[in-house]
């Protein structure tokens, strides 16, 4: 399951950002929690992001539902 997210996830960000061969996703796992850290380049950050937050809380709520099968949480932070 982590793997899908994972690919899922840097896809998604590779498709938004301008150095898409610089993001990086690393998988930290938790007692139930699995933290993705989605890292990018400075300048693509804000894309990541979006206006208020909209563009990561949306990727965020794709991960949550197709991580809902699984018995772990599931979320993402940019670092």
């Amino acid at each position: 399951m982590e793997g899908k997210v994972k690919d899922l996830i840097t896809s998604t960000v590779q498709a938004l950002v301008e150095h898409p061969s610089e993001v990086d996703v690393k998988a930290i796992e938790g007692d139930g929690t699995v933290v993705f850290e989605v890292q990018v380049h400075p300048e693509d950050a804000g894309k990541v992001i979006g206006k208020k937050g909209r563009t990561i809380n949306a990727i965020r709520t794709i991960i949550r539902s197709t991580a809902a099968l699984g018995k772990k949480k599931v979320m993402m932070e940019l670092v």
